[in-house]
């Protein structure tokens, strides 16, 4: 095979650990966790968790609702915690969310959180939006 060809070759997969869903709560990936790790240490607030949540919105109806939490988590939260991050759902949204792996994926188009949820039956072009 010459060098020109084996620059276009499809990339290899990078081995990890597997990661299961949860069919009742929602699941971090390893890469998931370092970020929010990472990005604690960056607002030097290690050990804070992020929130996770539904709201109502977009061309599709819902959206995802992604924010810091240095708060503690409300006494109905669910609190799911993976490779040594935390993550806060309230009890509305886990009804939404149960099943979702969430993941943090770099490419060369960009990177960032991304829900792998198997309850979304439809989502928008900008992938901003989902309805159920």
């Amino acid at each position: 095979m010459s060098k020109r060809r084996e620059l276009f070759k499809e990339p290899k997969k990078q081995a990890g650990p597997a990661v299961e869903p949860d069919p009742e709560s929602v699941v971090l990936t390893l890469s998931a966790a370092k970020e929010i790790l990472r990005q604690g240490e960056k607002r030097e607030t290690p050990g804070s968790a992020i929130r996770v949540g539904i709201k109502g919105g977009g061309c599709s109806g819902y959206s995802y609702l992604f924010d810091w939490a240095p708060e503690p988590p409300k006494a109905n939260d669910h609190i799911i915690e993976g490779f040594g991050a935390k993550v806060y759902v309230d009890p509305k949204s886990m009804k939404f969310l149960k099943g979702t792996i969430l993941d943090f994926v770099s490419s060369i188009t960009g990177h960032g959180f991304k829900f792998k949820n198997p309850n979304v039956t439809a989502a928008c072009g900008c992938g901003e939006s989902i309805s159920f």
